[in-house]
């Protein structure tokens, strides 16, 4: 299949084009209007430091149905003690420059290049891209970020520096977005670490029929919070936010 150079303006092949591997098209810019057409028709940009823009819509899919989430009783219980407090939108530059930076320690390298952060924090300013973030003490031990567009919400990356921080930060998000009656997570492409937290491979036709039929509802712009803006844990107990 071919790999198709973007033009100037905002517009894509359609995601069935890609190739085996899910590659589509390169080029372009992150503009936060290119961005949000992305999304809207399931492909996201994944590239190196030393690469140009390159834009992937893979299938099979990764999903995760928030009703359907699994948690290992080791992490229930971790929950249940309360160990971390959780906020939402609290810290998002803080928390996409940390998976940068973990990235770079793990593999020597990652896609969340200056440019993705300047364009996620953008979308982050509008309203549209958001947070999670897991504390111990007063640190930043763990979080994630991605966007929230209709009833999908479109992970991107997660960190952790204390032991399951992310999970418990993980957890707490799509409690929040079941109870947002969201449809859907995003995980883009296929990890044990998310299947073990019950997310499945689905064919690219069917999460762009789900994406489409999702994106009908209306977008819940502005920042998000946790217990009515107090940080909480996962098991609802009520915190007090560093």
């Amino acid at each position: 299949m071919p790999v198709y150079l973007l033009s100037d303006d905002p517009v894509f092949p359609p995601p069935e084009l890609a190739s085996e591997q899910g590659l589509l098209a390169i080029g372009g810019d992150l503009s936060p209007r290119r961005l949000l057409v992305a999304y809207r028709m399931g492909i996201f940009p994944w590239y190196s430091e030393a690469e140009p823009i390159l834009w992937w819509s893979p299938d099979p899919r990764l999903v995760l149905y928030p009703r359907e989430i699994r948690i290992s009783r080791s992490l229930q219980k971790t929950i249940r003690k309360g160990h971390f407090q959780v906020t939402m939108d609290r810290a998002f530059e803080r928390v996409i420059a940390e998976c940068a930076r973990v990235h770079r320690q793990k593999d020597k390298g990652t896609w969340i290049v200056d440019e993705m952060i300047t364009a996620y924090c953008r979308l982050h300013a509008s309203g549209l891209a958001h947070s999670v973030e897991a504390w111990q003490s007063g640190r930043l031990a763990g979080g994630l970020y991605g966007i929230s567009l209709g009833r999908v919400f479109f992970g991107e990356s997660m960190f952790t520096r204390i032991t399951n921080a992310s999970k418990v930060a993980f957890v707490a998000l799509v409690k929040h977005l079941e109870g947002l009656s969201f449809d859907l997570i995003d995980c883009q492409v296929t990890t044990s670490h998310l299947m073990r937290f019950g997310a499945r491979e689905i064919p690219r036709r069917q999460f762009l029929r789900q994406l489409k039929e999702s994106l009908a509802a209306p977008t819940l712009k502005g920042k998000w919070f946790l217990g009515g803006g107090e940080a909480t844990n996962p098991g609802n107990e009520r915190l007090t936010a560093p």
